[in-house]
């Protein structure tokens, strides 16, 4: 589980070229699987002038019927956990760098509210999946705010746990 801290103070802008660059040197090639964030991750990656060099694809695959076809989610996953799972998040990462063949695969899903919550599952919750090498790891966020700042600190946070796995290989 992960809160926002303040002492964060790495823009976006700074994070993504941070990572293009290390993903340009460890020749690694990236593919984006987003629910809730609905496309911003990706977009933070399309701001950056030569992010050609290494984004394969972005994929929003809000359905579980798109998560199941496009990404190879399994049906049992979703009727097990839920599409607002570290297991799902799992699968939508390992799928997009699959299907895109790229060495990095990272997802989104959660509940950005202001409906869809419960007690089980509150607005805010977010996980974030990430395949580095067939290397898969999950994040669990419990965000605040509204659906925009949901969406935007899942984003800033996954670009955070990106990099910080990047650092490991």
């Amino acid at each position: 589980m992960c809160e926002v801290s303040p002492s964060i103070v790495i823009s976006n802008e700074t994070l993504v070229s941070i990572i293009v660059r290390s993903l340009i040197d460890k020749r690694l090639s990236i593919a984006c699987a987003e629910s809730c964030t609905g496309g911003l991750l990706t977009a933070g990656f399309v701001d950056y002038p030569g992010v050609s060099a290494v984004l394969a694809e972005g994929v929003v695959a809000y359905s579980n019927e798109s998560k199941i076809a496009r990404l190879g989610v399994t049906k049992q996953t979703l009727d097990k956990y839920g599409a607002v799972s570290a297991q799902t998040a799992a699968e939508m990462a390992s799928g997009v760098a699959k299907t895109a063949s790229a060495g990095v695969g990272i997802s989104t899903t959660g509940i950005a509210g202001p409906g869809g919550g419960s007690y089980e599952k509150p607005v805010g919750l977010v996980y974030i999946g990430l395949s580095v090498n067939k290397r898969i790891s999950t994040k669990e966020l419990r965000l605040t705010g509204d659906r925009s700042a949901v969406r935007n600190k899942a984003v800033k946070l996954a670009m955070e746990f990106l990099l910080q796995s990047l650092k490991d290989i």
